[in-house]
Formats: C-alpha cells, sequence, structure tokens
C-alpha cells in the first residue's frame, strides 16, 4: 500500500526569526504521526537552519529548484550537490511558476530531474495544465507530454525514486481547487500513463495534488484512490494549517 506524503512548498517567503517559529510549531504538530510522511522546501538561504532545526526529526527538508549543472561558472544557479551538502532528500522539479514565470521547457525539467537523481535527491516532479488548456480540453496531452519528457528519456523505472504532483496551474494560489473527482480524474490518468509502461512502477508511485489544498478539503482529497497526499503551498506557511493538512494524511 503506498505511503501518503505530505510536502510544504514555501515558495518565496520566510524569513530567519518566522521560520524558527514556524518549523517548531510544525514539528510539535507531526512528531508523533507516522502513518505518513512530511516535507518541506525551504528558499535555498534556508537551507541551513532547516537542517539545523530539523535534523532527526519526522520532517525532512528539501529545495524547490536546482541547477542542470554539477559546477562551473553559472553564476546564480545551485547544483545538486550543493543541496545535499545540507541534508535535502527532496527537490521540486518543474512547477507550474518555473515553467511559467521562467520559462522552462519539458526537456530542461527532464535534465534537472536527472542532475537530482544523480545527487540522490528525490525529485518531486510537477505537471499540469493552465485553466485555457483545461477548458480546450487538453489537459491530458499538456500532462502526458510533461511526463514523457521523463519517461520516454529514462524510461519508467527512475519513478521508483521519484514522487509526480499533479497542479493544476488554476488552482494555484488562486483560491479555486479541482474537485475531488476532477483531481482523482488526472492522478488516474498519470498512473495509467506510466503503467504504459511499467505497471508495477505505476502501482506504487506516489502522485500528490497540488493546488489550494486546506485543512477543509484536505481529507475528501486524500480519499482518493489515486491521491498519495498534497503539495501544499500558502497553507504551509501557517503552522496549523500545515499539521492538519499533515493530520488528514493519517
Amino acid at each position: 500500500m503506498r505511503r501518503k506524503l505530505v510536502v510544504g512548498n514555501w515558495k518565496m517567503y520566510g524569513g530567519l526569526v518566522a521560520n524558527q517559529a514556524l518549523l517548531q510549531d510544525v514539528l510539535n504538530g507531526v512528531s508523533e504521526l507516522v502513518k505518513a510522511d512530511y516535507a518541506v522546501c525551504v528558499p535555498f538561504p534556508y537551507l541551513s537552519q532547516a537542517q539545523t532545526l530539523l535534523a532527526g526529526s519526522n520532517l525532512a527538508w528539501g529545495a524547490q529548484n536546482l541547477s542542470t549543472q554539477q559546477e562551473g561558472a553559472y553564476t546564480g544557479e545551485v547544483a545538486a550537490g550543493m543541496l545535499t551538502d545540507f541534508g535535502c532528500t527532496v527537490v521540486i522539479i518543474g512547477h507550474s511558476e518555473r515553467r511559467g514565470l521562467f520559462h522552462e521547457s519539458n526537456e530542461i525539467t527532464a535534465e534537472k530531474f536527472e542532475a537530482a537523481q544523480k545527487a540522490g535527491l528525490k525529485p518531486i516532479f510537477c505537471v499540469g495544465e493552465t485553466l485555457a488548456e483545461r477548458e480546450s480540453g487538453v489537459t491530458e496531452q499538456v500532462v502526458a507530454g510533461q511526463l514523457d519528457a521523463v519517461l520516454v528519456r529514462f524510461g519508467a523505472t527512475v519513478l521508483k525514486n521519484a514522487v509526480v504532483a499533479y497542479e493544476p496551474v488554476w488552482a494555484i494560489g488562486t483560491g479555486k481547487t479541482a474537485s475531488a473527482d476532477q483531481a482523482q480524474a488526472v492522478h488516474a490518468f498519470i498512473r495509467q500513463r506510466v503503467a504504459g509502461y511499467d505497471a508495477g512502477v505505476a502501482q506504487n508511485l506516489c502522485i500528490l495534488y497540488g493546488g489550494s489544498v486546506k485543512p477543509g478539503n484536505a481529507v475528501e482529497l486524500f480519499s482518493m484512490p489515486d491521491i498519495d497526499g498534497g503539495l501544499i503551498g500558502g497553507a504551509s506557511l501557517v503552522a496549523n494549517d500545515f499539521v492538519a493538512i499533515c493530520k488528514a494524511a493519517q
């Protein structure tokens, strides 16, 4: 049976004082929750703080992005090996904000996926459609193309050490949420798509839902057969909300 996972994506929020209070409150809330896994992906400057505060706990930590390169003259970039130096175990790849605002192509996200795994990091690989794409009826084609960037290039076995996160772009930070049935339909499609390459990998693949998950809808979303947890944005910055969502994964 697949184990539930809840990951907080802090995006570009945080500060040393606020982070300490938030992480301590989250730790207090999840320390006895043992039936699921939990992680927070913090901005690069706070990885050291996360490592110091979370080491030895049941709350893992990771980053929100990484470079395709291992090292070199790439000003402003952060390599996968730098993330592992700070104890990161996971990294978000291909988030819609990276794809949309920073023009990361399917090819780039596949290269980042490879870089993460070479360094021993577990990629949280994001896929999802815009509102225009959903209204045009091409959700499955868009998601398939994003998935296939990895599947065609590397094969399905790489997903044994990866997580896929479905995040409808139209439901991120908008207050809109895909209904549980809408989310489940795309999650089922993702699992079916992977099964076309390897049924065993598909059965065990952890697929998260990301898109305005809140304490009020988490239980319903997480009860769907192909939804294995959540990639949480805004609610991960409020300790009580994030802990409540973690409890929903129990």
